[in-house]
């Protein structure tokens, strides 16, 4: 369940630090009734932006995949041999 506070909690900076490094998922804010922003720790962060990086290479995966822009290991590595004369 999305832990959500109003706006006007901000002002206790150390128990906002510490609320979002205990919950380990994102802490919604809002503002007159309505979502206004989000706040998470550090490592939560860079966790979820790792992961829409693994995906977005996961969809050019894909892409390639569909437009027949690949090949096989097979040629790749005769591709490799012969580029590098190995």
């Amino acid at each position: 369940m999305p832990h959500i506070i109003p706006i006007k909690d901000l002002k206790n900076t150390s128990a906002i630090s510490e609320m979002c490094h205990s919950l380990n998922e994102p802490l919604f804010i809002t503002k007159n009734g309505y979502g206004d922003m989000v706040i998470m720790n550090i490592e939560l962060y860079e966790k979820m932006a790792y992961i829409n990086d693994i995906y977005e290479k996961i969809k050019q995966s894909e892409k390639a995949i569909d437009t027949n822009r690949v090949m096989s290991a097979k040629n790749s590595l005769d591709t490799l041999r012969s580029k590098y004369e190995i």
